[in-house]
């Protein structure tokens, strides 16, 4: 089933031209791995796909609904736009947990958020809350941090906390689980933490997209590699093939840097 489908993405900033004409699909439990230098595009494709930035131009489908479309962009109301940003969970470079809230609390919040937007909540409050910590506990487990739910963020590793983090996404049960660079504040020991949690998620099928500077785990674990450069496509394919076998010179020439 094709879960994901961007058609003609664009997007500018000021004069600059940053997305040109991007289209991909992706198929419920694949795993796509974004690649390519810095400034080529990949985060701002990313932020388009959740709505964190909007797109000037395309479309964007998931399971086939069309969650976004750039000619009729005046007529999404900002509550109908956070419910379509649910289809997606974005786990963030830095973290971007609340200080102030332990693990556990920070795993719990959005579901709290917008369990209090129904209209039974008040009524039913106590049992709401209690399956929303249910669930965070199950998943704080399921990363290796059952016992360090109740810490605070500055008590945890960066590791520990990008962990956090991917929990935290993983709550709101959303169809595509997106990831802006999630190793890349990380030293090498605690970036293995992480992939690990990351390979385990695409073993179950998870639904990913990944932009990464980790060149081994796009090509081991991916299901399909995009290379972007220059706010285009210049190569996309099965992730053995692209590394293997690049057919564009803008490829070859990056992936030189990660061969030696």
């Amino acid at each position: 089933m094709t879960i994901l489908e961007a058609e003609h993405i664009k997007k500018s900033f000021g004069k600059t031209k940053v997305l040109k004409d991007i289209s991909f699909s992706l198929e419920e439990g694949e795993v796509l791995s974004i690649i390519g230098s810095s400034g080529s595009g990949k985060t701002t494709l990313l932020r388009c796909l959740n709505f964190l930035e909007r797109p000037d131009g395309g479309i964007i489908k998931v399971k086939g609904e069309t969650v976004f479309d750039a000619a009729n962009v005046g007529s999404m109301s900002e509550a109908e736009i956070r419910r379509k940003r649910l289809h997606f969970g974005l786990v963030f470079q830095s973290f971007n947990l609340f200080p102030q809230y332990t693990a556990l609390e920070n795993v719990m919040l959005a579901g709290q958020l917008l369990a209090k937007e129904r209209p039974d909540y008040k009524r039913r409050k106590k049992e709401i809350n209690q399956a929303l910590e249910e669930q965070a506990v199950t998943l704080l487990k399921q990363i290796g941090l059952g016992n360090r739910m109740n810490n605070y963020p500055h008590q945890l590793s960066g590791g520990q906390q990008q962990r956090v983090a991917i929990a935290r996404a993983l709550a709101l049960q959303p169809d595509i689980l997106c990831f802006d660079e999630p190793t890349s504040a990380l030293d090498p020991e605690l970036t293995g933490e992480v992939l690990k949690v990351m390979k385990e998620l695409a073993e179950q099928k998870t639904t990913m997209v990944i932009v990464t500077h980790e060149m081994a785990f796009a090509r081991d674990v991916a299901s399909q590699v995009i290379f972007m450069d220059r706010g285009t496509i210049c190569e996309q394919g099965d992730p053995r093939e692209v590394f293997e076998n690049p057919k564009e010179e803008r490829t070859r020439q990056f992936l030189s840097r990660f061969n030696g």
